[in-house]
């Protein structure tokens, strides 16, 4: 913790040493987020400009947004790339004794017809599948905003900066990854849903409701039941896609155990 000397004497630094608590926290939210406010330079002005948008994550948990060229936060990320996005959902009571995160970013277009594209927009229809009836439009594109830093507020008193590498998971196999999470989702969906619901009841906190297994990642999985969202965390990260499906089959087994 630093100080400086002001008119009124030494003034405290606001900040606290970021730990892994701070960490994981900062990732959960940005994992766990459905939408955001964007903010951009305009492009005609240099104002700046604020603007809601879906929000999904990609395997290394850079945060994911489609838009549209008619939007004109589009035209601002594509004059100037540099924006920020404030994640995190107030609940009861005072709105700003909720943890929120403001990731601060580079906005970089997806092209179509690559392997970053199909990755992305499954991941990003697997949280918004509404966005299907429109994501294959001409005028809209995947951008991933790629961090640069970010600022945690954890609630009174606990405000973390954090860097790139606090917040992304690591990954050397995107492809391989990729892959795994594709055929992985499907078949638990389809063959093990009594194991999807209990990873969201029993190890996510989630009440009963129709829960699907939506993504997973090196760290983790994300299970939706309409517009609610659970993050479950590996107890240990995944290095290799081959190491998924005993993660998955020990979490199945742990959640079972709890429920017992």
């Amino acid at each position: 913790m630093s100080s400086e000397t002001g008119a009124s004497g030494p003034k405290k630094d606001v900040l606290r040493a970021t730990d892994d608590t701070a960490r994981r926290q900062a990732r959960g939210l940005i994992r766990s987020a459905r939408f955001g406010a964007l903010a951009a330079l305009e492009a005609a002005t240099g104002h700046p400009l604020a603007s809601r948008v879906a929000v999904a994550t990609d395997l290394d948990g850079t945060p994911v947004i489609l838009a549209s060229t008619l939007s004109g936060h589009t035209s601002a990320i594509m004059a100037d790339s540099r924006c920020s996005i404030l994640l995190g959902e107030p609940g009861k009571g005072d709105p700003l004794a909720h943890p929120r995160i403001t990731v601060f970013a580079r906005a970089n277009r997806t092209e179509r017809e690559t392997e970053d594209h199909t990755r992305i927009r499954r991941r990003y229809l697997a949280r918004h599948p509404k966005a299907s009836l429109y994501a294959d439009f001409g005028d809209f594109s995947f951008f991933r905003l790629e961090i640069d830093r970010a600022s945690l507020n954890a609630g009174f008193g606990k405000a973390f900066e954090l860097e790139r590498s606090d917040l992304l998971a690591v990954l050397d196999d995107m492809p391989g990854f990729a892959a795994f999470e594709e055929g992985a989702v499907a078949h638990m969906n389809e063959d093990h849903a009594d194991a999807v619901r209990l990873y969201a009841e029993v190890l996510g906190g989630g009440g009963p409701a129709g829960w699907r297994l939506a993504t997973l990642d090196p760290e983790g999985i994300d299970l939706t039941a309409g517009d609610a969202v659970v993050r479950v965390w590996f107890d240990t990260p995944a290095l290799n896609p081959g190491d998924l499906r005993s993660v998955l089959v020990k979490l199945a087994t742990k959640a079972r155990a709890a429920r017992a």
